[in-house]
């Protein structure tokens, strides 16, 4: 069953995005519990590559422009999940990453990650609007991927799902906010040692970790979504203004997100050839997925 049908499911009252700016995100909206999802369904496969960021980004300012014209009342929540079964995303785009590296192409490696930032940071502030943002894992979510999810609101995730860094296997460190998200949640010493191990985790060992919000049974993350939301919804004003005290105690400034960018693609730009060897079998396990 396709996510569309799962949902409707759930939910009789969902409206399906019929505009085709869009090629790699599908859209609805639930007026009833005044939700808009976006559904990642990336291609050749599902990491960030360039026009799935194009379409992201582009999503993004489509619902700012909704809710700028509706006085913030059109949505409360934003959910982000996945189309490709088995996936939420698998990170960033190794194959761009090592043409980049072997052709010296520091700026255009320095203006995709600084795209994948925009998306990010977008994502931590919630769009800059009063909504909610929940990630919906159901399957593996790796390196930029896994960020992503962090970034976030709520992060709830079905528990035969897999997260991870594995960036650290070629050599190399997640440079578009895992610290940054991870020192919040877990402190800074777990948040290095999870970055430096490479490990491939589960959705049960990060719940435990209070990296997961909501643990959800296989097959089950939408209902999970609705019972969270039902659940913001009996106390709303509550819900909202602890969001907002989160963020206060919490804060993350785009300027920071940069400065690791910077550090992160010069990095890039020392790997080895050994590094660079690793990074094409990732590749190479990027493309099986697909």
């Amino acid at each position: 069953m396709n996510a569309l049908a799962q949902l409707k499911e759930i939910n009789h009252d969902l409206n399906t995005d019929t505009d085709e700016q869009y090629s790699q995100i599908r859209t609805f909206s639930d007026d009833k519990y005044k939700i808009t999802w976006c559904l990642m369904n990336g291609a050749p496969r599902l990491c960030f590559n360039p026009t799935l960021l194009r379409d992201l980004s582009l999503y993004v300012k489509n619902v700012q422009s909704e809710m700028l014209s509706s006085n913030g009342e059109k949505y409360d929540f934003l959910v982000l999940g996945s189309e490709v079964e088995g996936t939420f995303n698998l990170g960033g785009d190794l194959d761009l990453f090592y043409s980049s590296i072997q052709s010296g192409d520091r700026k255009g490696l320095y203006d995709y990650a600084v795209s994948c930032i925009d998306v990010l940071y977008q994502n931590i502030v919630h769009l800059e609007c009063e909504l909610i943002t929940i990630s919906l894992v159901q399957g593996d979510a790796l390196g930029g991927g896994f960020e992503t999810a962090l970034a976030s609101n709520v992060l709830i995730a079905e528990r035969d799902t897999k997260m991870g860094l594995p960036e650290v296997l070629f050599n190399l460190f997640p440079g578009m906010g895992a610290f940054t998200l991870l020192s919040r949640k877990i402190g800074v010493a777990a948040a290095e040692k999870m970055i430096l191990s490479g490990k491939l985790y589960s959705a049960e060992e990060l719940f435990e970790m209070g990296i997961v919000d909501i643990l959800a049974e296989p097959g089950e993350g939408e209902l999970a979504v609705y019972k969270y939301i039902k659940r913001a919804n009996k106390t709303p004003n509550s819900y909202k203004a602890l969001a907002k005290v989160k963020d206060i105690c919490n804060q993350i400034t785009y300027q920071e997100l940069l400065d690791i960018t910077n550090i992160w693609v010069d990095a890039a730009f020392k790997l080895a050839d050994k590094d660079l060897k690793m990074m094409t079998r990732l590749i190479k396990r990027q493309n099986a997925k697909s």
